[in-house]
């Protein structure tokens, strides 16, 4: 679904749009929104279709396309492509395209600043949404291209503190949150962007534990497009 698609989708639903820049608060200390706001998170929240969670039967990391292939073809792979988004201060290898270097101020995951050093890196590149449990909530269903699409997703990728991002693995909002109290907002509502997106069902615990997150901070926007 593209971005207007969403936008327009939002609208029938009585969404109304934020305006650029516009920042989700909560009482945990809550964060900017991240991206183009498309309208309310907490709104999108109930139109999520609400099943149990499938098998994880079949799940491969290759069911999603090699690792960090160039969708958007513009000779960088996604990795280097999120790298160059979120760090500061990049170095690259042949000019343009191969980060060697970096730093993640800010961790959204932590807060700290986290250092990238390429082969020797305390930096991940996240799947909000985890591919495991997008795989048991519709992707075993969805053909190549749209898994390649969904991995390789701008809107689903962030750099994040290694630790912290190993300690997630495939949770969803019901078994994980970001350690960091004041990006939870944010992060939640990426995680509904993307699952409204392609279509990935929550858990009934999943659906709830969105909405506690949200219900503090219902002015967060819903991110239409990636970004920090």
């Amino acid at each position: 679904m593209t971005a207007v698609a969403l936008a327009a989708l939002l609208a029938v639903a009585g969404c109304q749009p934020g305006k650029d820049g516009e920042r989700g608060r909560s009482e945990e200390g809550g964060t900017p929104g991240s991206g183009r706001p498309s309208g309310p998170a907490l709104s999108a929240v109930a139109s999520l279709t609400v099943k149990g969670r499938a098998p994880r039967t079949g799940y491969e990391r290759s069911a999603f396309g090699s690792p960090w292939v160039d969708t958007d073809d513009n000779g960088c792979g996604t990795r280097d492509d999120i790298l160059k988004r979120d760090l500061a201060k990049v170095r690259f290898r042949d000019g343009h395209c191969l980060v060697v270097s970096g730093t993640l101020d800010d961790d959204p995951y932590t807060g700290r600043s986290v250092r990238f050093v390429r082969g020797h890196s305390k930096v991940d590149i996240d799947h909000v949404v985890a591919l495991s449990d997008a795989w048991q909530k519709g992707a075993r269903e969805w053909d190549r291209e749209k898994r390649v699409a969904f991995a390789n997703d701008p809107l689903n990728l962030i750099a994040v503190d290694s630790a912290a991002n190993r300690g997630k693995g495939d949770g969803d909002a019901a078994t994980w949150l970001p350690p960091n109290k004041g990006y939870r907002c944010d992060y939640v509502a990426h995680q509904v962007a993307v699952k409204k997106k392609y279509g990935v069902w929550v858990t009934r615990a999943e659906k709830d534990a969105m909405t506690r997150v949200l219900d503090r901070c219902p002015d967060t926007a819903l991110p239409a497009r990636g970004g920090r």
